[in-house]
């Protein structure tokens, strides 16, 4: 390279100087990364973390976590993979309407769920109930880019990066909201195109698993939303960039904001709590319960890793890192290895 002549990394960051909102975030002010690392000449530190979490392990077991059907036979459904590449390319669009820092939002967006339980949120309530009445999938998701990936070393992200993966959950998108918040714009857009997501897509789901018609979904939803799946993800899109263009606040037009929680309402009572969808649910639960009370007990029939840190970490704490880790396929067969007497896992009677 010639002396004078600029590397690809400063060629991007003088793009985001030149080209991004005022409101954006800039590479080039992160707060970095919690141990030394030497800079790369082609790749920003957000791009990096996105790369980071794309090539790990637990990013990987994404594909065989439930998201809200259980173990589904039909490929059709929505996996936390799926979810999570749906998350992330809503939340593209939206900060590049905004002019905002995209790198940034795809690296949280990638990784938000990435310490997900397995079988979803029926995990997360074991969790709770056998670990810690606190645990939850986004400080897990936390957990495991900083202490759990890389055998123990963590992933080394950016602080912005792990700012937007714990602080995506909470349900309400009014400005003047309680829960948590990122402290970025781009992290916060990560929250609304998670609610976006998985609003639209379990509707998609339920109607394709026969417990819902779309005709279940009140009129006056519809009208405002749309009928259509790419219809109602275009008029939430289209209202957060409306609502958040040239303000230093990602919000969403009252209106659609007042529609999307309501449809979001109607899915906990008809999908998420009551439906055929939850019918396996309490079945899942017992088998994870069953699963963190033997490994509580004989805590050497664990993965070297996870046993090897019970001295550190606590007995819980261990078992509960390595439980959730699984995804739904590692969990049943484990189960089947420990519970099950082997002549009888594949007898048919």
């Amino acid at each position: 390279m010639a002396m004078g002549e600029k590397n690809v990394c400063d060629v991007f960051l003088e793009r985001e100087r030149l080209f991004l909102s005022p409101y954006a975030f800039l590479t080039e002010n992160t707060k970095g990364r919690d141990y030394p690392y030497t800079p790369c000449v082609n790749r920003t530190e957000f791009q990096r973390d996105r790369d980071r979490i794309l090539h790990c392990k637990s990013f990987r077991r994404l594909m065989h976590k439930t998201q809200v059907f259980l173990l589904p036979i039909d490929e059709q459904y929505r996996t936390r993979m799926t979810h999570t590449l749906e998350v992330t390319q809503i939340a593209r669009i939206i900060c590049r309407a905004l002019r905002l820092n995209e790198d940034l939002t795809e690296a949280a967006a990638l990784g938000h769920d990435i310490g997900h339980t397995p079988f979803g949120h029926a995990g997360e309530a074991v969790m709770q109930k056998c670990f810690d009445p606190t645990f939850t999938h986004y400080m897990q998701s936390l957990r495991v880019v900083e202490k759990l990936e890389k055998d123990g070393e963590g992933l080394n992200l950016t602080w912005e990066v792990r700012d937007g993966i714990v602080n995506h959950s909470g349900h309400d998108l009014s400005p003047d909201s309680k829960n948590r918040k990122a402290s970025t714009l781009e992290g916060v857009i990560v929250k609304f195109a998670d609610k976006i997501a998985y609003i639209n897509h379990d509707i998609d789901d339920a109607i394709h698993a026969g417990i819902l018609k779309l005709d279940d979904i009140p009129r006056e939803l519809l009208d405002i939303l749309g009928r259509t799946h790419s219809g109602r993800i275009n008029t939430m899109v289209s209202a957060v960039i409306e609502s958040s263009s040239d303000k230093n606040e990602i919000s969403m037009t009252p209106e659609v904001c007042e529609a999307t929680m309501a449809l979001r309402n109607f899915l906990f009572e008809h999908v998420y709590t009551k439906s055929a969808a939850k019918a396996e649910e309490e079945k899942a639960k017992a088998l994870l319960e069953e699963l963190y009370c033997f490994f509580y007990d004989h805590p050497e029939k664990m993965p070297p890793f996870y046993f090897g840190r019970v001295e550190s970490e606590g007995l819980g704490r261990s078992v509960c890192d390595y439980i959730s880790a699984m995804t739904d396929r590692y969990a049943i067969d484990k189960y089947k290895e420990l519970f099950i007497p082997e002549v009888w896992r594949d007898a048919s009677y």
